[in-house]
C-alpha cells in the first residue's frame, strides 16, 4: 500500500509529517511523492490564515481527484478548529486533529477494513499532554533536521487561532530530545533546528522541572535543552527556529550567547512596529523592548541574522502605525521580513474589533512592506561583504555549492578545483562573503 503526504504551514507540521511517515512505514506502507497515485493521502493542515484554510480544502479535493478510490485523511490545525467543515466535504474520509495524529495509522487500517468514514477530533480540554510520536531518525533533507520540543501556546494574541488548535503548553522530555538529536547527528545531520508551536514556552508549565528531575537547575527550559545539546560530541550546530518577544527579554537572550554551537540567527516575530497596535494585538512588549533584544544580538555578532513577521492591516492600524512598522524595519535591519496581511479569524478577539482595515489598504501596505523588507535585506547583506562565515553545503549543481551561513544567509560558492561537489554536501566550509546575488550572496572559500 502506498501513502502520500501534503504538508501546509509551519516547521512543526513538517516535523510531524516526518513522524507520521515513519509510523506508516513501520506499518508496511510505502511513502510516495504526493503527485503519485496512492492508496492513502494525508493532508497535514494549517489554519493561520483564511488562505491556508482554502489551500487545505483544495488539496483535499485534488487528492481525491488523483485517485477516487484512495482514503483521504485530514489532520492538523484546520481540522482541529473546523472539524465539521472538513467532515462535510465528501472527499474527506478521515478527519482528525492535532492531538491524535499518533493514531492515524490505526484509523486508516480501520477505515480500509470497514469502508466507513471516521471523525475523531479531541476537544480543546483534552489537548493537555505531550503525546510521544517516537524518535525521528531521518528527515526529507540531507543535512538539516528539525526536532519538535514543545506543543501548545497560552499567549492568545488577539489575531491568532493557533492556541485553540494546539491546546495548552506542554513540553517534551529533555532526555528524549537529546536522544533524537544524538541519533540524527550519528546519521550525518549537521544542523539541529529546535522548533515548537511557541518554542520559547518550552519548560514554562508548572511542574516541568520536577517532572523531569531538573528541580535543582536555575536555567530556563530552553537553556536546559541547548546546554544539553551543546555538550553532545560531533561537528554540528544548533539553530533555534524562533523565540517570542512575548516570552523572552534581552536578559534572557543574553544568557543564550554562551553556547558555542548555537547559531547567530533568530526568528523573532515583532508583528508590528507600533506600540498602539501591539497593545491591541495583546503582545506583551513594546517596540523599544524589541529593539533592546536586537541590540543584545548585534552586540554579540554585528551580522546576527534576525528574521521576523509583520502583520499589516490589523484592526485599527492607522497610516502612522504602519509607518512605525516601516521604521522598525530600518532600525532592526532585518535579514528577512515576512509580510502578512491581517486575516480575520472567527473565534479570535480581533474578529469583532471595530475599524477593520479595507482590503485595498492592506494590499497597498503589504506591497510597501515587502519593498522595505527588500531594502533592509540588501543593507544587511552589504555589511556581510568581506566577513568570514561558515556555510553548511546543502546542494551542488553546475559547479557551484549552495548552503546557509550560521547567520542564515543563503550563499553560493564555486566548487574548489578538483573537488567532487557531491562529496561536499553536508560539509562545513569557511568562506569569505563577496557580493549580493539572487536571494543571498556569493562567496569564495577561505584560503
Amino acid at each position: 500500500m502506498k501513502v502520500a503526504f501534503h504538508t501546509l504551514g509551519c516547521k512543526v507540521n513538517q516535523y510531524e509529517t516526518e513522524a507520521m511517515a515513519g509510523q506508516f512505514r513501520k506499518a508496511g506502507f510505502e511513502v510516495v511523492p504526493e503527485e503519485e497515485r496512492a492508496d492513502c493521502y494525508v493532508i497535514n493542515s494549517c489554519t493561520v490564515t483564511n488562505i491556508a484554510d482554502r489551500k487545505t480544502r483544495q488539496f483535499i479535493r485534488r487528492a481525491k481527484a488523483t485517485n477516487p478510490d484512495a482514503l483521504v485523511c485530514v489532520t492538523g490545525c484546520y481540522s482541529q478548529v473546523e472539524p465539521e467543515t472538513v467532515w462535510n466535504m465528501p472527499e474527506a474520509d478521515i478527519v482528525t486533529g492535532t492531538g491524535n495524529k499518533n493514531d492515524l495509522v490505526s484509523m486508516v487500517l480501520q477505515a480500509m477494513n470497514s469502508g466507513e468514514r471516521i471523525k475523531d477530533v479531541l476537544p480543546y480540554d483534552a489537548l493537555c499532554e505531550y503525546r510521544d510520536r517516537g524518535i525521528i531518525t531521518s528527515m526529507e533533507g540531507r543535512v538539516r533536521a528539525f526536532i519538535k520540543i514543545e506543543e501548545g501556546c497560552d499567549r492568545f494574541c488577539a489575531y491568532c487561532l493557533i492556541p485553540y488548535a494546539r491546546g495548552r503548553v506542554r513540553s517534551r522530555d529533555p532526555k528524549e530530545i537529546v536522544e533524537e538529536a544524538r541519533t540524527l547527528i550519528s546519521k550525518g545531520f549537521r544542523e539541529i533546528v529546535l522548533t515548537g508551536i511557541n518554542t520559547a514556552l518550552y519548560g514554562t508549565e508548572e511542574g516541568f522541572k520536577e517532572k523531569f528531575g531538573l528541580a535543582d537547575s536555575d536555567e530556563t527550559g530552553i537553556e536546559i535543552i541547548i546546554h544539553m545539546l551543546d555538550k553532545l560530541p560531533g561537528d554540528f550546530r544548533i539553530r533555534l527556529s524562533s523565540l517570542e518577544p512575548t516570552v523572552v527579554d534581552r536578559d534572557y537572550v543574553k544568557r543564550l550567547m554562551k553556547y558555542r554551537k548555537l547559531t547567530p540567527h533568530l526568528h523573532l516575530s515583532i508583528q508590528s512596529g507600533s506600540d498602539h497596535v501591539l497593545r491591541s494585538m495583546g503582545r506583551r512588549y513594546t517596540a523599544e523592548d524589541y529593539l533592546k533584544i536586537v541590540k543584545v544580538l548585534r552586540d554579540h555578532d554585528e551580522g546576527y541574522g534576525v528574521t521576523t513577521d509583520i502583520i499589516v492591516g490589523f484592526p485599527g492600524e492607522t497610516e502612522d502605525d504602519f509607518l512605525d512598522s516601516l521604521e522598525m524595519c530600518t532600525k532592526a535591519e532585518f535579514l528577512k521580513v515576512h509580510a502578512f496581511k491581517y486575516s480575520r479569524r472567527k473565534g479570535t478577539r480581533a474578529y469583532d474589533m471595530d475599524d477593520q482595515v479595507p482590503g485595498p489598504v492592506k494590499n497597498q501596505r503589504s506591497e510597501k512592506l515587502m519593498e522595505k523588507g527588500e531594502e533592509v535585506r540588501k543593507t544587511f547583506l552589504s555589511k556581510e561583504i568581506g566577513r568570514t562565515r561558515t556555510i553548511l553545503v546543502e546542494e551542488a549543481e553546475g559547479g557551484y555549492l549552495t548552503g546557509y551561513t550560521e547567520n542564515y544567509v543563503r550563499t553560493y560558492v564555486k566548487c574548489p578545483d578538483g573537488a567532487d561537489p557531491e562529496s561536499l554536501i553536508g560539509q562545513f566550509i569557511k568562506v569569505v562573503m563577496k557580493d549580493l546575488y539572487l536571494d543571498g550572496m556569493t562567496a569564495e572559500p577561505e584560503e
